[in-house]
């Protein structure tokens, strides 16, 4: 902000002034901030909502647009047979060269079709393998499999057999492809189903999902954006005040605007458990988030399909909480009457027994982490240029509605309820409207471009300077330069028309990108120097998650070619 815009907004009233400051240079929100839930007043205000939420979690997780399935080349082996089920060995190559691998827990001595379940395990010390008082996962797939389904319990990156990657790994070079544990998990999650389906002993139309902990995340995320999951008890998870704290909950760009609570609410109108506990963060459940979930589930006239119990617990998934799934699940997917289904003795194989490359190799083709992470950046590459998946990696949208306030030639702008604001200089003359972006602000930009008798704006495009130490902050928040492209597209919404954009400097990138997603009608000035669009010049100049991977600076170009004609 200039120096005069500065001492002139902050003495107007605040009624009349929006918000003072912008709320971006704050930038409190995270992990563990206290959210609420918005009002959406019908089901088609919440379902243009929930396609939007969709495609940010795919876009956050690199498969926005999808990439293209390859055969799952699905082993299965070591079957043992025990009293009412088996269970068995698998691997899957969800990506070319990389395996994911688990347990197939199937049925014996019954007859027909069964509903299929995916069960992420979530954080335990041993992972798949956990069987302890306060969460057991065999165990859980044991019963079910008595119960009448068949369930794949599969690994989190970097625990137990699938560890071609670390469980935490995405600095910033990989993150400009999108490259991460939670894409990663995701992309299993929506394979693993993928390969659950395809079995001839499970009904298609029956399909469900449960985890606890880490493995609640991985169960709302795969819903939320899979409509194959018919049922689903996310354990412990969906919360407003705690939103993840692992690097496979959280990756660049996944909450903007929005949280946990939401996309727990996605599967509405298909039939939810939500089950917390009284010693962790989902504590509220019972008085917050189930009662803001059921409102959504309320638009579909549909409030019964959400159900919620709470134990007097620590964090778990124990007997009490997987009793509670049991008979959730046997209401939803096997007819039941709603009885309480109780969990038999179970006995968990040796780890010998579980642990897929016990006493065998993994296949000759599998990568490395740097092979993973190459297999990544070419496989999940947009073809072509495609300006949706481009607007999602900038995590722009051109505002249906800018205010401002004005005195003189001083101007700020902002999106009504967000919080941003745009300070700048506006002079009205003649001719279509000249935007002017400078690195330096506004002053330096009319300094630099007088555009003489023509309406003008010069803009003070976001300068940073926030608080980024906290953890996962980019999950919340956008880049600086997000945030540049955000303020050139609210003043060019503000202008409201033709308009032709003039960008100095290294704002000539900016504004590239700008014009790329811009919606309206535009003439571009924005001269480039020196930008030869490789990764060090996006980690140095340009920083964004995923703008590698929607082809960057080439996509930028080519949607700008009759803007820069």
């Amino acid at each position: 902000m200039t120096n005069r815009a500065a001492s002139f907004f902050l003495t107007l009233p605040l009624m009349a002034q929006g918000p003072i400051e912008d709320s971006r240079l704050k930038a409190i929100e995270g992990t563990d901030y206290t959210y609420r839930m918005p009002e959406y007043r019908t089901r088609a205000e919440w379902e243009a909502h929930k396609t939007h939420l969709g495609k940010q979690i795919l876009a956050a997780a690199g498969l926005f647009p999808m990439p293209e399935l390859a055969p799952l080349n699905a082993q299965i082996f070591g079957r043992l047979e025990r009293d009412g089920y088996s269970v068995e060995k698998v691997y899957l190559e969800t990506l070319p060269g990389y395996y994911l691998c688990g347990n197939l827990y199937k049925p014996r001595g019954r007859a027909g079709k069964f509903p299929g379940v995916v069960s992420p395990h979530g954080h335990w010390k041993t992972g798949r393998l956990e069987n302890a008082e306060l969460g057991s996962v065999p165990g859980r797939a044991i019963s079910l499999a008595r119960q009448g389904y068949v369930v794949f319990s599969y690994d989190m990156v970097g625990y137990n057999d699938t560890s071609q990657t670390p469980h935490v790994f995405g600095e910033r070079r990989e993150q400009l492809y999108n490259f991460g544990p939670l894409g990663l998990q995701l992309w299993n999650s929506i394979r693993a189903l993928d390969f659950v389906e395809s079995l001839p002993e499970v009904d298609r139309e029956r399909l469900a999902a449960t985890g606890a902990s880490g493995g609640g995340t991985q169960t709302f995320l795969l819903y939320a954006v899979d409509d194959r999951v018919k049922a689903a008890a996310p354990v412990n998870m969906i919360s407003g005040i705690m939103q993840g704290g692992s690097p496979c909950e959280n990756a660049p760009g996944l909450r903007h605007d929005t949280f946990n609570v939401e996309f727990g609410a996605m599967l509405a109108p298909r039939p939810l458990l939500m089950v917390s506990a009284t010693g962790d963060w989902t504590k509220n459940t019972p008085q917050s988030e189930f009662p803001a979930i059921q409102r959504i589930y309320a638009l579909y006239d549909a409030a019964a399909n959400v159900e919620t119990v709470q134990f007097d617990s620590q964090h778990n998934y124990h007997q009490g909480s997987r009793e509670a799934m049991y008979t959730f699940f046997a209401k939803r997917l096997l007819g039941g009457d709603g009885a309480p289904v109780r969990e038999e003795p179970f006995t968990v194989e040796k780890n010998e027994d579980l642990l897929v490359w016990a006493n065998r190799k993994p296949p000759g083709n599998a990568l490395d982490y740097q092979g993973v992470f190459a297999q990544w950046r070419e496989w999940t590459r947009v073809r072509g240029v495609n300006r949706e998946a481009l607007r999602y990696a900038l995590s722009a949208e051109t505002p249906s509605k800018v205010a401002h306030q004005q005195s003189g030639e001083l101007i700020a702008l902002y999106r009504p309820g967000r919080g941003d604001r745009v300070t700048g200089l506006y002079r009205k003359g003649s001719g279509t409207p000249v935007l002017v972006v400078h690195p330096d602000g506004a002053e330096a930009g009319r300094t630099a471009e007088q555009a003489a008798g023509r309406t003008a704006l010069w803009i003070d495009a976001f300068r940073g300077g926030r608080n980024e130490t906290a953890r996962h902050f980019l999950t919340f928040h956008r880049t600086d330069d997000q945030n540049r492209v955000r303020d050139i597209l609210t003043a060019l919404a503000w202008l409201n028309g033709p308009a032709e954009l003039r960008c100095i400097g290294r704002a000539a990138v900016w504004c590239t990108f700008a014009a790329a997603v811009h919606e309206g009608e535009l003439k571009l000035r924005a001269p480039v120097s020196g930008f030869q669009a490789t990764d060090d010049d996006f980690l140095n100049g340009f920083f964004v998650p995923g703008i590698q991977r929607v082809g960057g600076w080439q996509a930028a170009l080519k949607l700008t070619e009759k803007q820069r004609q």
